[in-house]
């Protein structure tokens, strides 16, 4: 299998690197511009482990393996979509005192890149903690998600972020070029600004669009290119509308009380790559939204998949979908807690903060409850209805709304 052209022409320095000015420019003394941090390590050779925050095709790995180049260090890389333990143990090699000794003797360092290190669960992140503590291992990592949100404290502090933006229009039409360059191709004016638009700032999918249609029809017009968006592998963009299609129809499925296509759907996503945190995140919410009062358990169980897939990750999380999902399919349904929450905020909206009834006030001090804060208060009112004989307690509602009924 020939190597994919991203990977033919991806740069081996800084000087071919395109974009990330923040990080990579070079300093200018006379205007007292100071170079890029990520610069500023590679030149001076400086060891440490970091992360890099940015958009897919931002460069993120290439960064990752200029940087490594730079240090002449031995460079492994990993993929936390299905990467383990055992993996990192084969990186460790004859062990962690022998990792440690190499890189505090100056010796060939040894950097592991972990891409979508957010994919790492807890166990995960916490087994790899020690050797990133000791030296054993230099880190870094590139995520598309907040590393504050996805990356454990003690992992994270010991780590500096770097963050890259998306790449510019401008910065897209060096890449694209270039690619098309080393495929020997010419690519219209016109077919250059659509790959520009269509990619969205992410450089490694224009260079295999593309890579694609020069394969598929020999040439990169706009109708080559299109074409070739078509032929290639089902999209799937965290960002797109494939993204929000697939949830939608998992979470509508479910409404209906269709398992079946609720786990077909389910499937999609995960055979994506998709954060499985995120699919578990729309259970639990569903779980309240549109199952709730006539199965109050479903919160629960919606919670506990939540909790195993923190805590399992990739791929056996998938299971612990699945089975939520083919439970909520299942349960009655009742969206009356959300309807009513969403009347009272109407409510909220159109009168404001009206007068709260002087008896469920907080009677704080003594002139609050001389202007009668919390008078003829009852802590259970419905007892002191049915011993009256069946008259209505008095509504606790602000008086405007005293005959308002949200839970129906």
């Amino acid at each position: 299998m020939s190597e994919p052209l991203a990977s033919r022409i991806r740069p081996a320095s800084l000087d071919e690197f395109v974009g990330q000015e923040h990080l990579v420019r070079v300093g200018s003394a006379p205007k007292g511009r100071s170079a890029g941090p990520l610069r500023t390590a590679i030149e001076k050779k400086q060891l440490f482990s970091f992360i890099l925050w940015g958009p897919p095709g931002s460069g993120k790995t290439t960064l990752a393996r200029i940087y490594a180049n730079a240090l002449g260090a031995d460079f492994y890389e990993l993929s936390a979509v299905d990467a383990g333990k055992e993996d990192i143990k084969k990186v460790l090699g004859s062990g962690s005192a022998a990792g440690y000794k190499r890189q505090t003797a100056g010796l060939i360092p040894k950097i592991l890149f972990i891409d979508e290190i957010h994919r790492f669960n807890k166990a995960q992140q916490d087994f790899l903690l020690p050797f990133v503590e000791r030296g054993d291992i230099t880190l870094v990592g590139a995520t598309t998600e907040n590393p504050s949100f996805e990356v454990i404290a003690p992992l994270l502090s010991r780590c500096r972020v770097f963050v890259l933006h998306e790449l510019s229009e401008e910065d897209m039409a060096r890449i694209i070029k270039r690619a098309a360059a080393a495929l020997g191709s010419r690519t219209p004016k016109a077919a250059l600004e659509w790959l520009v638009a269509s990619a969205s700032g992410d450089a490694r999918q224009a260079i295999t669009t593309l890579e694609t249609a020069h394969k598929l029809y020999g040439k990169t017009t706009v109708e080559a290119l299109k074409e070739a968006v078509q032929s290639m592998h089902v999209r799937y963009d965290k960002k797109g509308e494939e993204h929000y299609n697939t949830i939608s129809a998992f979470i509508k499925s479910m409404r209906a009380s269709q398992p079946d296509a609720a786990l077909y759907y389910l499937a999609r996503m995960v055979e994506a790559g998709e954060d499985p945190k995120f699919i578990a995140r729309r259970m639990v919410v569903f779980a309240s939204e549109d199952i709730g009062l006539a199965q109050p358990t479903a919160l629960v169980v919606a919670n506990t998949v939540f909790d195993a897939v923190q805590k399992i990750g990739y791929p056996e999380a998938a299971i612990n979908l699945a089975h939520g999902a083919a439970y909520l399919a299942q349960c009655k349904k009742d969206r009356r807690a959300y309807d009513a929450l969403f009347a009272a905020l109407d409510d909220v909206k159109k009168y404001g903060n009206l007068p709260v009834p002087l008896k469920v006030r907080n009677p704080v001090t003594t002139l609050m409850k001389g202007l009668g804060y919390g008078k003829g208060y009852e802590m259970y009112p419905e007892k002191s209805r049915r011993e009256r004989g069946g008259s209505d307690a008095e509504s606790y509602l602000p008086d405007k709304l005293k005959k308002r009924k949200y839970l129906k």
